[in-house]
């Protein structure tokens, strides 16, 4: 395993070929803080160290994603490389866990109690009646992927206080035959309304069909305040371009338009996690661009420009760091806004 931006890749065995250490952010453990130029060591016996921790790996070789041969060895090493840019945006979040032990092509299972057998370093936090995982440090991102855990989905707020969501998220579903450029235009309709409220919103591909856009909060806001701001911003679009969004789930009103999904707005969804990989024919990530790269592809036409593999996202990291790395830290507050 690599870390960001070093390199190397894993062998043809899909054995991890170095090792990763990453930095887990404000809200994460002090271990694994050094940056993604460090690495941590594997061995022939599959025993791999990271951020100072000795977990086992297994099944390395076994084949996760059929149409492009890639690997669990590969998945784990993408993980570990990613770790310093991944945690803190997972620190302190309920994490629930997408488990595919056959690959993308077999049966997937989603799981939010955290595994009885963990080790003892991995923490957990109660909702209700589930103990959910934390991951705070990069050896949990590994640990897990090694689970076949291809997709983590976090909740919207951290831990002590589970009731108040860091962001605001719009998720960005087209019906077909729109697709993820249909996305793009309406998450500039988005960032335009927003920006008339004095609001930034950073943006990031699903992985899958479309766009998510994520409005920094980190201000004590509650979910009674947040959805349904979430929910005016989509009626108000909806009722602006009612050929381009729809804001409600009916499946018969959604086919050529975008559903503006506010209601990941509350305490028990979840929404895939910058840096995901995703169950996918191929390993695509969802991965955060920025408004000029939703606006050339507008312009260009070119839909697989808002689309990236596992190797695209660890170029991008080291060459141009954490894109959203602002909605950890930046403070806002929701303006009242009503649909006329």
């Amino acid at each position: 395993m690599t870390p960001a931006g070093a390199g190397s890749r894993a062998g043809k065995t899909g054995k991890p070929s170095a090792t990763a250490e990453g930095g887990a952010g404000t809200a994460a453990s002090e271990r694994g803080r050094a940056g993604p130029s460090q690495a941590a060591k594997t061995a022939k016996s599959n025993r791999v160290e990271v951020g100072g921790r000795q977990l086992e790996v297994s099944n390395l070789e076994k084949v996760l994603w059929p149409a492009t041969g890639t690997t669990k060895g590969e998945m784990l090493s993408y993980y570990a490389r990613i770790s310093a840019v991944l945690v803190p945006h997972l620190a302190g979040r309920a994490i629930t866990l997408k488990r595919y032990p056959d690959g993308v092509d077999g049966t997937s299972f989603f799981e939010k109690n955290c595994p009885s057998y963990k080790p003892p370093w991995i923490h957990t936090v109660k909702m209700g009646e589930v103990n959910y995982c934390l991951v705070e440090e990069p050896a949990t991102v590994v640990w897990l992927a090694n689970l076949a855990a291809i997709e983590l989905h976090p909740t919207l707020a951290t831990k002590p206080d589970l009731g108040s969501p860091t962001s605001v998220v719009f998720d960005l579903d087209p019906g077909e035959p729109a697709d993820v450029m249909a996305c793009a235009r309406v998450s500039l309709l988005i960032r335009d309304l927003l920006a008339q409220l004095r609001l930034k919103a950073w943006a990031k591909t699903s992985g899958s069909k479309g766009l998510q856009l994520y409005v920094p909060l980190n201000s004590g806001a509650r979910y009674d305040g947040s959805a349904p701001f979430a929910k005016a911003v989509a009626q108000l679009l909806e009722k602006r371009h009612p050929d381009l969004v729809v804001s409600y789930q009916q499946r018969a009103a959604r086919a050529g338009k975008v559903l503006i999904d506010w209601s990941q707005n509350t305490e028990t969804k979840t929404t895939i996690s910058v840096y995901s990989l995703r169950a996918r024919p191929e390993p695509t990530v969802s991965t955060p661009v920025t408004w000029d790269e939703l606006e050339d592809a507008l312009s260009a036409g070119q839909a697989d420009r808002l689309r990236f593999e596992w190797k695209d996202v660890v170029d991008r990291v080291e060459r141009r760091g954490d894109l959203m790395a602002e909605v950890l830290t930046l403070e806002q507050e929701l303006p009242p806004l009503a649909v006329p």
